[in-house]
């Protein structure tokens, strides 16, 4: 779950070097969160991807296999018609 992050504020100067450098921090820090958050996003996409490809691939692989006896099943019956 994504958590709603608040942006730190930056539009005051900083009066003391020492408020310019928390700030500094805080930025970074905001910064970093949502790196790190957008690296789990892509992180989720990729093994979601990953395992639907694999999902696809093998009920592409059951899909033939049904297609194939289907045709079968058409040819005999085919036959069995033609024969009568």
């Amino acid at each position: 779950k994504l958590a709603v992050l608040p942006v730190p504020s930056v539009t005051k100067m900083a009066a003391t070097p020492l408020a310019a450098v928390q700030a500094d921090w805080e930025n970074r820090e905001f910064v970093e969160t949502v790196a790190t958050g957008i690296k789990r996003i892509v992180e989720f996409l990729n093994n979601f991807e990953s395992t639907t490809r694999y999902r696809m691939a093998v009920l592409n692989e059951k899909i033939t296999s049904l297609e194939r006896s289907l045709d079968f099943i058409e040819a005999k019956v085919n036959k069995s018609n033609e024969a009568n």
